[in-house]
């Protein structure tokens, strides 16, 4: 039977709003994650809102894709994270993944293709992301998706 090191104690992270994004016709939350401190470090922000700009595809408006979306920036212990998600054809998440050492937070590299996905916490923010986008446009009471207030419900916990 094959055994694992035990993990290293971890407490919670906070989770933050950072404010509206808008690149490229695209309309997208931003969240920081850090470990460690309060945020994440404005180089990994600033890294991670100029490849916003590439990970959102183009054009925002086309044909099954609403123009919304939220950028995860994880300032993690081991490494940086940034993830990347957008709705379209009503009820599907499209999702990139992006990794940089923690020591080097601006050399993020796409690791979508080795199917990894998120880590607990950036698990948090998707899960609360699909609640919200059940509420305000899958669910809502008009029968239409209302992208201002899905764009305005934003998590933000204490670690």
């Amino acid at each position: 039977m094959k055994t694992f090191p035990l993990p290293e104690p971890c407490g919670l992270r906070p989770i933050r709003p950072l404010g509206l994004l808008e690149t490229g016709g695209w309309r997208i939350k931003t969240y920081g994650i850090a470990h460690g401190r309060a945020l994440p470090r404005p180089e990994l922000t600033t890294a991670a809102h100029a490849l916003a700009s590439e990970a959102f595809p183009a054009p925002a408006l086309a044909p099954g894709c609403y123009g919304v979306g939220y950028l995860g920036i994880h300032d993690g212990r081991g490494a940086a994270w940034v993830f990347a998600d957008w709705w379209e054809n009503e009820n599907e998440l499209r999702h990139r993944v992006f990794i940089a050492p923690a020591g080097r937070p601006t050399a993020l590299e796409e690791q979508t293709h080795t199917s990894l996905t998120a880590c607990v916490w950036d698990l948090r923010v998707m899960c609360f992301e699909r609640g919200v986008w059940l509420a305000h446009c899958l669910r809502n009471p008009s029968g239409r998706p209302d992208l201002d207030a899905y764009l305005a419900d934003t998590l933000s916990e204490d670690a």
